[in-house]
């Protein structure tokens, strides 16, 4: 099972692209997290304030848990959206696990947030340096920091794929 982790803007998307391209499965926590505050009714920019409680109600690892639940095939698997040492060892139950870490300096991350501007936290250089204090909170940097592989993502998108698919070629 391969587990995509970097901080917001870094290029986590691009990369999953490519890998969906090579024929992997791909569950996102994220899309886990959004379900779970649509039945509750939260509003789309109050999202990561729900995460962050849940995960005090029931501890770090309950993305991970909800998620690991619909991984199918795990040697042919990409969880995107890993921000805890804790997510990572839920994942690590279900067999063995690869982080991948994505890594794009944060003025190269704030000019891509602000151009995509989807509505999570990510239309101001405030919100998006709150948004990373509260993911860096939930343990994300020691989770990049224990990254098994490096993907540095600072130029264009065929670059991107040569280093994805010399990384593939490797594993």
């Amino acid at each position: 099972m391969l587990l995509i982790t970097g901080m917001p803007g870094a290029g986590k998307e691009e990369v999953i692209r490519i890998l969906m391209e090579k024929g992997y499965e791909v569950r996102r926590m994220g899309d886990v997290v959004r379900e779970a505050a649509a039945e509750a009714g939260i509003e789309p920019d109050m999202i990561g304030d729900f995460s962050t409680k849940q995960r005090e109600k029931y501890g770090p690892y309950v993305w991970a848990e909800r998620t690991a639940k619909r991984v199918n095939d795990p040697e042919n698997t990409v969880i995107d959206g890993v921000r805890s040492l804790a997510e990572v060892e839920i994942f690590r139950k279900k067999g063995d696990v690869v982080i991948i870490g994505v890594h794009a300096s944060p003025k190269t991350r704030h000019e891509r947030l602000m151009k995509r501007a989807r509505g999570d936290e990510s239309d101001s250089i405030e919100k998006i340096k709150r948004r990373e204090e509260r993911e860096l909170s939930w343990g994300l940097g020691n989770v990049i920091a224990m990254s098994d592989h490096m993907i540095i993502n600072e130029g264009t998108i065929e670059e991107l794929r040569e280093s994805v698919e010399s990384l593939l070629f490797r594993l």
